[in-house]
């Protein structure tokens, strides 16, 4: 189902509903005639004809991703082929890592949580690079944090904000592909903007995204709190952090808490404010400084 969110934008939500992705994960077409695709999705081939239809009688001359998430990003190559598109992205899956998370890559595991490690684009888009067509321009933004090479999408005051920013729920930030610190920065950067919408990769537009932003801040700056206040009583796992601050989670999402957590630990021990026994990791044991 095609759904029309103004003059020349348009929605196709892919049918990958689960705990991780909400109802699925959105794929916008921009543009009257000459057709930019924002997040084509994963590869399903029910939603590849779904775009092509919804695409029929125009030319699609540009295939944008976010960040490289097999739910964004894995029908690209397939989309690609069928249209002749160009696609564009900050990078592949691991570029924008941060000094920071290399220096501990090899001794975190790759998270492997829907990361499209085949994923290259054409084209690279990056900080203040602009892609038009006839009737839209895009002004990329490099907002790393939930993956080093995430960027959002700016046109005018609307923002297509991927998985940096969603109305429906708060965004995984799995070390080392995912770097807490680099996230808080990139989402204080937005709150410099004067936003109108945000047009999110999962859930329903955000319509007051100064409000949003405030929201996910305090959320994130309140789980930090919850770390530090643990670790006063003790040093702790992440495992054992996972238990305490999310016991009102259904254990079902838990391992993508537990990356959450260690996101923050990670992001503490770079503040010197915790340290970690061995080496930083996921079975390190962690101490309050």
């Amino acid at each position: 189902m095609t759904e029309h969110l103004g003059p020349g934008l348009r929605r196709l939500r892919a049918p990958n509903p689960s705990p991780l992705t909400g109802t699925g994960t959105n794929t916008y077409l921009l543009g009257a005639q000459d057709l930019a695709v924002i997040d084509p999705g994963p590869d399903l081939d029910t939603h590849l004809q779904a775009i092509l239809a919804a695409s029929r009688g125009r030319r699609i001359v540009a295939i944008v991703v976010t960040h490289a998430h097999r739910d964004h990003s894995a029908l690209a190559p397939r989309l690609a082929a069928a249209t002749g598109a160009e696609v564009l992205a900050f990078g592949s899956a691991r570029d924008g890592m941060s000094p920071r998370m290399q220096a501990i890559a090899g001794l975190v595991a790759t998270s492997g949580e829907g990361l499209d490690t085949a994923f290259t684009p054409d084209r690279q888009l990056g900080e203040g690079d602009r892609l038009s067509g006839a009737d839209w321009e895009l002004h990329a933004l490099h907002t790393p944090g939930h993956l080093g090479g995430h960027i959002c999408l700016a046109m005018d005051d609307l923002l297509f904000t991927g998985d940096h920013v969603m109305g429906w729920a708060t965004s995984i930030v799995s070390p080392p592909e995912g770097d807490m610190g680099a996230y808080m920065a990139s989402l204080r950067r937005l709150q410099d903007g004067s936003w109108r919408r945000f047009l999110p990769g999962h859930g329903d537009p955000v319509e007051e995204p100064a409000a949003r932003l405030d929201t996910l801040i305090a959320h994130r700056l309140a789980r930090e709190a919850q770390v530090l206040a643990a670790l006063e009583r003790g040093a702790a796992t992440p495992d054992a952090l996972t238990a305490l601050i999310y016991h009102d989670t259904p254990q079902d999402l838990w391992p993508a808490a537990r990356r959450n957590v260690l996101a923050h630990l990670l992001d503490l021990l770079s503040r010197n404010l915790v340290a970690a026994d061995p080496v930083p990791g996921p079975g390190a044991l962690f101490r309050r400084l």
